[in-house]
């Protein structure tokens, strides 16, 4: 399958503005420069005619397909390489469309929409027989939120259906934050990939569903537990064998080199002759200059062959954002490990180091079973 990059560029250029199309043609994929009107024509057209398209959405890209159309749900699946006893999430055209997809039974779930919604907040309701078994898993639950993508918002409102999308990436791979990373992922796999540049957040969305009148944290993002609080009573769900919601298997987000975590980078011993990589949150005594493999000064840091720094002035909304494309960096660098400092555990710190344990899992470790079909 022939890949098409359709490109919404914002230098210069506001949403809706007008400039003349540049298509070039590089290897197999052709690639598009548009105004964003252009570039959401083609992609609601092949959605429509029931296929897959990658979008931006302010966390990561999204491979969305109709969420109603179980033929066309089923491409995400074949071309993430997505095992079907993990849920996708849908994303709404309007709220108004929430209740025809969901039962709301919450009043806190709607306080809860009314401050996060448009935006990267997904919750989790008691799904109607609309939405196809495929979508969630044959759980009795969807998990539903409202992305605040002028690009995404414009799709799903001119297609006024829910889309499933969940990141446009290989499963269990590190989740793409700008076209590129898309295409180095799907290349060949879906037709469409519109393009407006890296995303905002970086990171997925907070997951949560309410039980017993308390916010329960599934998957940490970028609304953080603090910003939770002033709604009522936050948890954080415990570890389970079972998968109720996106993101929840042990093992995830992780790059092919294979990754460690540490508390401080300082404290680490390479192993001679192997090439190491370091990713903290800003620069440590010892330790390279960003992307410069060079050896360390410091007695007790190791010799790091590239080194990312996430945020250099320590900034942990910039880490979030810069976390997927410098893990894919490092990645790239022909690396036989690499070394992750642990962030500090506050705000958005507790999703990056969610990521980041994810992706140092064994691939081996065990995989939960199918559903939770208990509803509390």
């Amino acid at each position: 399958m022939k890949t098409e990059v359709v490109s919404a560029v914002r230098a210069g250029l506001a949403f809706g503005g007008s400039e003349a199309n540049d298509t070039s043609q590089s290897g197999t994929t052709a690639t598009v420069r548009a105004e964003s009107s252009g570039g959401c024509a083609k992609a609601i057209k092949l959605l429509r005619e029931g296929e897959v398209v990658a979008l931006p959405t302010e966390t990561v890209y999204g491979l969305a397909a109709d969420a109603l159309n179980p033929d066309a749900v089923v491409k995400i699946f074949e071309a993430k390489e997505r095992p079907r006893f993990d849920p996708l999430i849908v994303h709404l055209p309007k709220s108004e469309a929430l209740d025809e997809i969901a039962i709301v039974e919450s009043q806190l779930a709607r306080d809860l929409i009314e401050k996060f919604w448009p935006g990267p907040l997904t919750i989790i309701f008691r799904k109607r027989d609309v939405v196809p078994d495929v979508v969630t898993a044959e759980l009795e639950t969807v998990a539903v939120r409202m992305s605040a993508h002028p690009v995404f918002r414009e799709v799903v409102s001119m297609m006024n259906r829910p889309l499933a999308a969940p990141s446009a990436n290989r499963f269990g791979r590190v989740s793409p934050t700008t076209a590129q990373h898309v295409l180095d992922e799907l290349d060949g796999r879906i037709p469409l990939i519109v393009n407006a540049g890296p995303t905002e957040h970086g990171i997925e969305s907070t997951i949560i569903r309410i039980v017993d009148g308390m916010i329960e944290v599934l998957r940490r993002g970028p609304i953080t537990e603090e910003m939770l609080h002033p709604f009522g009573e936050v948890r954080q769900r415990t570890p389970a064998s079972t998968i109720i919601a996106p993101g929840q298997l042990p093992t995830h987000y992780a790059p092919r080199t294979r990754l460690i975590m540490v508390e401080h980078l300082q404290d680490f011993s390479a192993t001679p002759g192997k090439r190491t990589g370091a990713l903290s949150l800003f620069p440590v005594a010892g330790i390279g200059d960003p992307g410069s493999p060079r050896p360390t000064t410091a007695t007790t840091a190791a010799d790091f062959a590239a080194v990312r720094y996430l945020s250099e002035r320590g900034d942990l909304r910039e880490a979030a954002t810069n976390l997927f494309r410098m893990l894919r960096e490092l990645d790239a660098e022909n690396l036989d490990l690499i070394v992750a400092e642990r962030v500090p555990e506050e705000r958005i710190g507790a999703a990056i180091n969610d990521r980041l344990e994810r992706a140092s899992n064994n691939p081996s470790s065990r995989v939960p079973q199918m559903r939770d079909r208990g509803i509390r």
